[in-house]
């Protein structure tokens, strides 16, 4: 399944922003369900009978939002300048090395942690910390791609989406 088939209404149109968002996170090697799989990770324990596609849903979902997009397009952006030298120093070895004290690319993904509330800090935390799934193939420095912000908004998107699963279920239960 290509990013952004099949779990959206057919009738709704994708904005230009949102189908750029989807374009680039499946050009840097990031899938819907790579991201699915992440929110199985953090939710199945919690809800044995969990399905893939509730998981597929709710990324969709929370790719679907205006902030969410925004932060993916910033960050993407930002990993790809510094793949090509195109920001100045020391800025550009501190993003090229995803240096640990440098917190914005947290600070970007937290704008879409926080769309779906306090919860999701604690699954972006989580997740963040073990590295599961496509985060540990955007975490390998060998591929000569820069992945700085683009690891942590991915971790993001998925404890999102971990969270909207989590207040809809709570909501049915």
């Amino acid at each position: 399944m290509r990013m952004g088939e099949g779990h959206m209404s057919e009738d709704k149109k994708m904005s230009d922003i949102e189908r750029t968002a989807r374009n680039w996170l499946q050009e840097r090697g990031v899938t819907l369900q790579d991201i699915a799989d992440l929110v199985y990770y953090l939710q199945v324990k919690y809800h044995p009978d969990l399905k893939m596609d509730d998981c597929l849903e709710n990324v969709d979902r929370v790719l679907a939002k205006r902030e969410v997009q925004n932060a993916i397009l910033t960050g993407i952006q930002l990993d790809r300048l510094a793949e090509k030298g195109l920001i100045e120093e020391p800025l550009l070895s501190t993003i090229q090395v995803d240096e640990g004290l440098y917190g914005v690319d947290e600070i970007l993904a937290f704008s879409i942690v926080n769309v779906y509330g306090s919860i999701g800090f604690t699954n972006y935390g989580y997740i963040d910390k073990k590295k599961p799934g496509i985060l540990e193939k955007l975490n390998d420095k060998s591929s000569g791609m820069c992945h700085t912000f683009l690891d942590d908004l991915v971790g993001a998107i998925a404890a999102a989406a971990s969270s909207r699963l989590a207040h809809r279920a709570a909501n049915t239960e």
